[in-house]
């Protein structure tokens, strides 16, 4: 890229001046021009290794356009695993990724996923800070061994407005197979009791939901909201927003 040249250029005037001073006076002792031609040739070797060495760090600071185009490939190859089902995949391509292209734009792109996929195979917690119940504490068995969605949302964020009351819809088809939903909140900003009733009441949501102190979405990674995990055989299965759940990857943790 064209914004390379000017430190590439600077790098090698750089080198040159420091083998003009380097080499000293062509006059040794005993005029013996062979050796320092031998010494000089030495330093060319030295200041030309340098060179290189500094031109990949320049590259790996300023991504060319082979190297942004490998890692967006990267990133398609992390995106085509999770919308698969296979998280183990797109965990290791994403590692991958960040380790090999991370200063591209597709790695910048990917630094949610990485959050997200880090959880992937990461025990369910031990103890479940719920701090109080809104609704189903009677009704879900975080300790069972069988399929758990967890949803970690908020009262005045559009995008959990929009996503929650699915929740319901899925809840009710598929409890009968083992499914539970358990939506956590930590009643942020405007959010309160009084905000989170009359949500509930007016999607008439009857799935689990309880509120938290934030521990709970440390441990699972949650970077923004709403954030979604699965847990199955009291492991993390998957994780990511809830929109991206399809029917086949509910129907292959049942």
């Amino acid at each position: 890229m064209s914004y390379k040249r000017p430190l590439v250029a600077a790098a090698a005037t750089a080198a040159l001046i420091i083998l003009f001073v380097a080499a000293g006076p062509t006059q040794g002792a005993g005029n013996d021009l062979q050796a320092q031609v031998a010494r000089l040739s030495e330093r060319v070797a030295a200041l030309e290794s340098a060179l290189a060495a500094m031109t990949t760090r320049i590259n790996a600071y300023h991504p060319d356009a082979r190297t942004e185009q490998a890692a967006s490939q990267a990133l398609l190859e992390v995106n085509q695993a999770r919308q698969r089902g296979d998280m183990a995949a797109a965990k290791a391509k994403v590692e991958l990724l960040m380790k090999d292209y991370g200063n591209t734009k597709a790695a910048q792109q990917a630094a949610g996923l990485a959050r997200d996929l880090a959880t992937i195979g990461r025990p369910a917690p031990e103890t479940w800070a719920i701090e109080r119940w809104f609704q189903g504490e009677g009704e879900i068995d975080l300790d069972s061994n069988g399929t758990t969605l967890v949803v970690f949302w908020e009262t005045w964020c559009p995008h959990c407005r929009r996503e929650v009351p699915k929740l319901q819809q899925l809840w009710e088809n598929k409890r009968g197979e083992g499914l539970q939903v358990l939506g956590l909140s930590q009643l942020t900003k405007s959010a309160n009791d009084e905000t989170m009733r009359s949500f509930i009441a007016e999607h008439k949501l009857k799935f689990p939901l309880a509120k938290e102190d934030g521990k709970l979405a440390s441990y699972f990674g949650v970077g923004g909201i709403p954030s979604a995990a699965v847990i199955k055989d009291r492991k993390v299965v998957w994780s990511g927003h809830p929109a991206q759940l399809t029917p086949t990857m509910i129907d292959s943790w049942l």
